[in-house]
């Protein structure tokens, strides 16, 4: 045995025995190791190089193309007709293809139209896509199941949505008329914007002449989407809106600001136009301060009406006006839209708040807008942390989950350090001009809507000491003060009530020493010595949903809250 290994062993010249093998199986594992992380390399910089390409490519194609690694359906080409795992779609009209077929996919079939003539006798026609039609879809003819078959089948119009089996065509009833479906009050037609177009004088009694041709009723919506906020679901609601209405009423705010996107208003009949607003509070703050430039314009008859569909943090504009503290996707967009059609018209108070810094006597104050609340003490400092984190790490905080775990930690440190002691002592508080004697708060909060906090009725309280409903509309600030930190946490699950101190028109408040963190509506800062001065501004047109109440365990006399406009040219 001992010769048969001899040949193996070397020896050094330090007398140390070896084995040459070692250094090919060192080779290999090196080998191993390298070339597939090189290979991993060679593939991100080919994918990079492909996302560059493509969407140059989707920057010049008139379909709403995006790519997808897996398509959460069977899914057909409707170029080469064969079954897809990854790919693009469009999510306008829904076609779908192969990446070898994208570019004929895109010069041969065409997209859906945001502008056309009509047919002669003013009808829009189907526009027919083939295949990939949607899950439990039925058949407009036979009432039997669409797309069950193994292949590119049957066929959908992107306008009103009817479904039809490749043998039932032609048996349509309506033959080739589109109705535009149950939606057709909310989509502006394509042959609408045509007219629009033609029109030597535009004025807004030839639009409303225009309009009687799209029934009666016709309230077409404008969806106003951040695809920031919150749970990051703005670009996926993009996509299936388009799909539903006409592509040119759908508007992504991340690209166009909603003083842009809120022209098209100009183009509709006066007070005819609602707008759905999908973000949280400061997006919908954000479109308001866009519809007010619109009234320093002079367009008031075009003012909308505003919807709101909450994907931001806290959401208590949309709590107060019966939308929910959330939405996750647990309702279709059709039902979304359908609720767009049953919401009341209310009117809301919007407040200016002054922000004058002292000793700056040549600077000009401070201004900005107020729909929820302004507050100075812990939770203003606890939207700045939070605030801060997120401009550092924005790809973080892409869960409402994980956002609402950050304030609780940073509230939580709060109750341990106590930045905003003694808060009395540095503030003076004034209600319609009187002086208002302060007990020991480290916080003050002033509410024009009647929930805070991400779903606590503030003024309200609980226990033996209910207070009425706030009204939207009352011309009137509640404000209270919080004791700290923990009094916050106490009243969010109600076991603590907050210090009433008064309602008012006016509210002023002087910090005479030191810095104080502040916000309003949830944008926050560090504010030194100044005084704040809360006015009225205007009032907005709001809609409000009074199908269900937003808390599970109480009910509200909605009537109490704000009135209903049944004036016929509010609704």
């Amino acid at each position: 045995a001992s010769s048969t290994l001899r040949p193996a062993l070397k020896t050094t010249r330090n007398g140390l025995i070896y084995k040459p093998h070692c250094w090919t199986l060192l080779f290999w594992t090196s080998l191993a190791v390298v070339v597939p992380v090189i290979i991993t390399l060679w593939c991100s910089v080919q994918r990079s190089k492909r996302k560059i390409h493509m969407k140059d490519f989707f920057r010049k194609s008139k379909h709403g193309w995006h790519c997808t690694d897996l398509f959460n359906k069977p899914t057909y080409c409707c170029v080469c007709q064969q079954h897809i795992i990854h790919g693009a779609f469009c999510d306008c009209c829904g076609v779908c293809a192969d990446e070898t077929c994208l570019r004929r996919a895109d010069r041969s079939l065409v997209c859906k139209e945001i502008m056309g003539p009509s047919q002669t006798d003013g009808t829009l026609e189907h526009r027919w896509v083939r295949g990939n039609v949607p899950l439990c879809s039925v058949c407009a003819v036979c009432k039997e199941q669409c797309g069950n078959q193994p292949k590119l089948c049957d066929f959908r119009c992107v306008w009103c949505q009817t479904m039809v089996h490749d043998d039932c065509k032609p048996s349509l009833s309506d033959g080739e008329r589109c109705e535009l479906g149950e939606f057709r009050s909310l989509i502006i037609p394509p042959h609408y914007l045509h007219h629009v177009n033609k029109l030597r004088r535009r004025h807004p009694d030839e639009y409303s002449k225009l309009a009687s041709a799209c029934g009666s009723g016709w309230t077409p919506v404008l969806v106003l989407a951040n695809t920031r906020s919150g749970n990051n679901m703005g670009e996926a609601l993009l996509g299936e809106f388009r799909t539903i209405l006409n592509p040119v009423q759908v508007f992504d705010l991340s690209e166009l600001p909603p003083s842009k996107a809120l022209q098209l208003c100009t183009l509709l009949p006066p007070g005819s136009v609602r707008v759905l607003v999908c973000g949280g509070d400061g997006t919908v703050g954000w479109v308001l301060d866009a519809i007010d430039t619109m009234k320093l314009k002079g367009q008031d008859q075009f003012i909308p009406r505003v919807m709101i569909l909450p994907l931001g943090t806290g959401n208590d504009l949309s709590n107060s006006l019966g939308w929910g503290s959330g939405y996750a996707g647990e309702i279709p967009v059709e039902q979304v839209l359908r609720n767009v059609l049953e919401a009341e018209v209310v009117k809301m108070d919007r407040w200016k708040v002054q922000v004058a810094s002292k000793g700056l006597y040549f600077r000009k104050p401070k201004v900005l807008s107020m729909n929820n609340y302004f507050s100075v003490g812990p939770d203003a400092l606890m939207a700045l942390n939070f605030h801060t984190h997120h401009e550092k790490t924005p790809s973080f905080f892409s869960s409402r989950i994980v956002n609402k775990a950050v304030y609780f930690m940073y509230g939580t440190k709060d109750c341990l350090v106590q930045e905003c002691k003694d808060l009395d002592k540095r503030i003076e508080l004034e209600l319609d001009g009187e002086r208002v004697a302060l007990p020991s708060l480290e916080g003050i909060i002033v509410c024009n809507i009647g929930y805070w906090g991400g779903g606590c009725r503030l003024w309200e309280g609980m226990g033996d000491e209910p207070y009425p409903p706030t009204r939207l509309d009352d011309g009137l600030l509640e404000v209270v003060g919080v004791f700290g930190s923990f009094h916050c946490a106490q009243i969010q699950v109600k076991m603590a009530n907050p210090v009433r101190l008064g309602q008012a028109h006016t509210v002023r408040l002087v910090l005479k020493t030191s810095r104080m963190p502040m916000q309003v509506d949830g944008e926050p800062w560090a504010q030194g010595p100044c005084t704040i001065t809360i006015t009225h501004k205007t009032q907005a047109f709001m809609l409000y949903h009074s199908a269900e109440q937003t808390d599970d365990d109480e009910t509200i006399n909605t009537d109490d809250i704000m009135p209903r406009l049944n004036t016929p040219q509010m609704i």
